[in-house]
């Protein structure tokens, strides 16, 4: 099954109206008035693992009229933004949640399409208010030409603000102008106010932080000679830019649940009506506002310096991009009027007919595929003629910005305490104030089972757990068992416990059991945690893989001391083992991040690379266009595979004992029968490769109870 989603705190066009209601066009202030009420629409999210969020009522602040309530939920989920405001005798229609939810590509990608109209009240009711589509839309400033070309733009579905920005975007902006009567909001008398200058800074700067300035286009302006139009199109399309910008700082850029069924985190993406009322009033200090949407953890900020490094030592590394007409395939021999732009392209010089692509052509043309990942024909295909037209970011510098882009997955504020686990270093770290607490190494998922990335927050831990096996592995490996001996469980030391009409398979608290003697809990979707192991040699291995998707904890008493604070020291915990299961509650919740990095910064500032264990650098690469190679199969999605008839799967082997080598604890070797093998007929799952504009396809149902 598909995890949650929720819906977001940006309260869209319907509650920004709400406080329209209130505020009167063209009064002192009344555009800061009434958007305050809905100025914190992108704050950070909270755990999905939370009970649902109370709804907050805000009143409105305009004290001329009687003031309208709305109800505003808390974010629960990335890049589905709806609202539900309370009006009197006025009611807004409710967003189809439906479409939202199984839309096959990134809403940040695609616009969305209008909400439908408003159904009538139901007949057994008839004192209910009827309901309507939304407010009216008060006119603009009378007497501002530039205002009315403001109102008309907005309310024209065919005028393009700019690429990416989605409709839902477009109706927040649109309520933001309609609370200062459609009036400009970056100009003056002169040009670009001093806010406006400043944003326009950040936005050309915005490759510093890994983004591309081409994303957004800075419109021109033309002062002495710039109709009504002309300045009402310049200020929407800043203002489109300037939101755009900030939404791809938090992450907008991808749909990280389309990259893999198992990357889950909540972008805090925040919402159009709420970045403006930030930026227009700031002054000069509205780029620097504009920066503070990207990350700021120490992790990202050496990263971003490192990037500044690598650009400042290679200054001339890229080869200029050029634009191909349209034409044939090219061959050694051939020849093309779009030959004389490929040797300038490459610098190649003194050929007697500049249109033959002769052998020289055909070389420095094979070499460009190579590094750009495709095939070294030497012929100019269209793949080659659409790489030759993109930016050409080396390998390393591509990592960089594959690596910044996962930061912005994480929340703004990670937690002052919190835990943090990076899932190809195999070491998990709890930090307080910027400062390591304790740091020990990890067991994570194996790439067919991985563990999830994404946030939650650890509310509890639980001493001798027992161990409910999860159903894959029941319906794999324990029918099959229990259909030969119905004794077969209790010989491994586990139980079978009735449940519903079926049967779960449980095995005890013990020194024997899967989870140790001690599991970390932050309730979640993908029902993993970090817990004890038996298995204490495995964490003597460098490649730490191993695990069915939760992460096994080196040390797991030194972590508890640390996260369940000094009224449980190691001593009292450990006088619970053997005395059953028992729950110990965090003095506070506690967030725990469960992260993907392959590149790192140590102290000195040098680049330290880790295995892309589930291929999730590599897919965030191509998704950005960073990268033309071909992708192995998502982690966790196994070809079918025939299994040979009359053959039961294998056992699984009693638990180990602690502290014993493993090898003396694995199963006895079974005949090569019993382990399924791929028929020569079986079709096999295929590679993904760029493009992919849905993100390699569709998501698959979330796992549930690994260990």
């Amino acid at each position: 099954m598909a995890p949650k989603r929720r819906t977001g705190r940006n309260v869209g066009a319907a509650a920004t109206l709400a406080v329209l209601l209130a505020a009167q066009p063209g009064q002192p202030g009344a555009r800061a008035e009434g958007v305050a009420a809905v100025a914190t629409t992108g704050e950070a999210a909270a755990s999905a693992a939370a009970p649902p969020p109370a709804v907050t009522t805000i009143p409105d602040r305009a004290a001329a009229a009687s003031p309208p309530e709305a109800a505003f939920p808390k974010a629960e989920a990335p890049k589905v933004e709806t609202s539900k405001v309370d009006l009197p005798k006025v009611e807004a229609p409710k967003p189809d949640l439906t479409r939202a939810a199984t839309a096959a590509v990134s809403p940040e990608a695609v616009p969305a399409t209008p909400p439908a109209a408003a159904s009538p009240p139901a007949p057994e009711a008839p004192a209910a208010p009827a309901e309507a589509a939304a407010p009216a839309l008060p006119p603009p400033a009378p007497g501002d030409p530039v205002a009315e070309v403001v109102a008309a733009r907005l309310a024209d579905p065919a005028f393009t603000l700019i690429r990416r920005l989605n409709a839902k975007q477009r109706e927040a902006m649109q309520a933001f102008y309609a609370l200062g009567a459609f009036k400009a909001v970056w100009l003056t008398e002169s040009g670009w106010s001093d806010a406006a200058k400043a944003v326009i800074a950040r936005l050309q700067a915005a490759g510093e932080d890994g983004l591309d300035p081409l994303a957004y286009p800075i419109p021109l302006l033309d002062p002495p000679h710039a109709t009504a139009a002309d300045r009402a199109e310049a200020d929407l399309k800043l203002s489109a830019a300037a939101v755009l910008y900030a939404r791809d700082a938090r992450g907008a850029r991808l749909e990280p649940s389309r990259l893999s069924r198992f990357i889950t985190p909540k972008l805090d993406l925040p919402g159009a009506d709420a970045v403006l009322t930030r930026l227009t009033p700031a002054g000069t200090n509205a780029g620097a506002l504009l920066q503070t949407y990207n990350p700021a953890q120490p992790g990202y900020l050496a990263l971003k310096a490192k990037l500044a490094s690598l650009r400042a030592q290679q200054p001339n590394r890229a080869v200029p991009m050029v634009r191909l007409p349209k034409g044939p395939a090219l061959k050694a021999g051939m020849r093309d009027a779009r030959v004389p732009l490929i040797r300038a392209r490459f610098g190649l010089t003194g050929a007697q007919d500049a249109t033959a692509y002769d052998e020289g052509v055909a070389t420095a043309v094979a070499s460009f595929q190579r590094q750009r990942g495709l095939k070294a024909s030497g012929v100019l295909d269209p793949a080659t003629v659409a790489a030759l037209a993109g930016p050409s970011p080396d390998r390393q510098e591509a990592d960089l910005l594959a690596n910044m882009e996962r930061w912005r997955w994480l929340p703004a504020d990670l937690g002052r305490t919190h835990v943090f686990v990076n899932i190809p270093e195999y070491k998990v770290r709890v930090i307080r104030d910027g400062r390591v607490l304790d740091e020990a190494r990890v067991i994570v998922g194996k790439p067919d089972s991985p563990t999830p990335i994404f946030s939650g927050e650890m509310t509890y831990a639980v001493v001798n757990p027992s161990w409910t096996v999860p159903p894959s592995i029941l319906k794999s490996q324990f029918l099959p068992g229990l259909a030969r001996d119905p004794n077969y469980a209790a010989r491994l030391g586990y139980q079978v416990v009735k449940r519903g009409n079926g049967i779960a398979i449980r095995q005890p608290p013990g020194e024997r059991n899967a989870l140790g003697f001690i599991k970390f809990m932050f309730p979640n979707d993908h029902a993993v945690y970090l817990h004890d192991t038996p298995n204490r040699t495995l964490f003597s291995r460098s490649e730490r893989a191993l695990s069915h998707g939760c992460v096994r904890v080196d040390d797991p008493f030194r972590f508890a001391q640390v996260v369940l604070g000094p009224r449980w020291p190691t001593e009292r915990l450990k006088g619970l083992i053997g005395k059953g299961e028992r729950t110990v509650m965090l003095p506070e919740k506690i967030p725990v991040h469960l992260a993907y990095f392959t590149l790192e910064a140590d102290g000195t500032g040098a680049l330290r690379s880790l295995p892309d264990l589930y291929g999730v650098n590599a897919r965030v690469k191509v998704a950005l266009g960073l990268s033309n190679e071909a992708l192995p199969p998502e982690a966790g999605h196994k070809p079918k595979v025939a299994k040979p008839a009359g053959t039961p799967s294998g056992a699984p082997a009693a638990a180990p004992r602690r502290d014993r080598d493993v090898a003396q604890h694995q199963a006895a070797p079974r005949p090569a029968p019993r382990r399924p093998v791929a028929t020569a007929t079986e079709p096999q799952e295929p590679a993904v490769v760029q493009p992919a504009p849905d993100y390699f396809g569709e998501t698959g149902a979330i796992r549930r109870g690994w260990w």
